[in-house]
């Protein structure tokens, strides 16, 4: 998530890279069974790694596309197998959610396994997804949010609410990872309910960013915002949640 106090210099980035060997299954079988030598079929993905605000989500970009446009989440395995590539990052002990931008590949982990673990086989996830050549979403696995879509019967203060999120929030959250999404307005008490997505979620600078960033930038642009707020976990997150806490219970016994 792009937290909008970073803007005013509180972010900090760092770069890392990884020059790693993609091979498909299919040249690794035909090579044995032929002897052929593997350098010709192998390629090279630079995958760089960008963290977040959120010490258990970081970034990963594959310098390809993941997404033609917009962002995609997953919060558990269930709904992952939309996705041979969140399949895939979901099959790594310590994985608990997954999130897609056009660009970047968010991994959010468990307090249990450290990122010197994960990121070894985050990275062979990926490379090995790319030399694969399925596609990131199966068809009729993408699930469009438009929750921020300005609908014909949104009234000018809830079309103005949306509109402020798809030219100048959005885009900055999405740098970090995240993504927000809109969730409902009360015109008698001023308050705009929001759901943050990816690195965003669970982020302890979360509550900031909520209150400093975006709820002061609305209330500037639509005086009739007095307050922004985050909405509670629904379905998929409690479920999700409820599945990892009962798989680190059983790790521990």
């Amino acid at each position: 998530m792009q937290c909008l106090e970073a803007q005013k210099g509180m972010h900090t980035s760092a770069y890392t890279g990884l020059f790693a060997s993609l091979r498909t299954s299919t040249a690794v079988t035909q090579a044995r069974a032929t002897g052929r030598d593997m350098t010709s079929s192998r390629r090279s993905l630079f995958i760089q790694v960008e963290k977040t605000p959120n010490p258990t989500s970081m970034m990963f970009l594959p310098g390809k596309p993941v997404l033609e446009s917009g962002t995609q989440g997953f919060l558990t395995a269930r709904e992952s197998m939309a996705s041979p590539l969140a399949k895939a990052l979901f099959q790594i002990d310590g994985v608990q959610q997954v999130f897609f931008g056009t660009n970047f590949v968010t991994v959010t982990k468990t307090d249990t396994y450290p990122w010197a673990v994960l990121k070894p086989d985050i990275f062979a996830a990926i490379t090995d997804f790319y030399s694969s050549g399925k596609p990131v979403l199966l068809e009729g696995g993408a699930v469009e949010n438009l929750d921020n879509v300005i609908n014909d019967d949104d009234d000018e203060v809830v079309a103005m609410i949306k509109e402020l999120l798809e030219t100048r929030i959005r885009p900055a959250v999405q740098e970090d990872g995240g993504d927000v999404s809109y969730k409902g307005f009360d015109p008698d008490s001023g308050i705009v309910t929001l759901k943050m997505l990816g690195a965003c979620s669970g982020c302890p600078s979360s509550a900031i960013t909520l209150k400093n960033g975006i709820e002061n930038m609305m209330s500037h642009y639509v005086p009739e915002v007095k307050g922004v707020v985050e909405a509670p976990a629904d379905e998929s997150e409690q479920a999700g949640l409820a599945a990892f806490n009962e798989l680190e219970k059983h790790l521990s016994n």
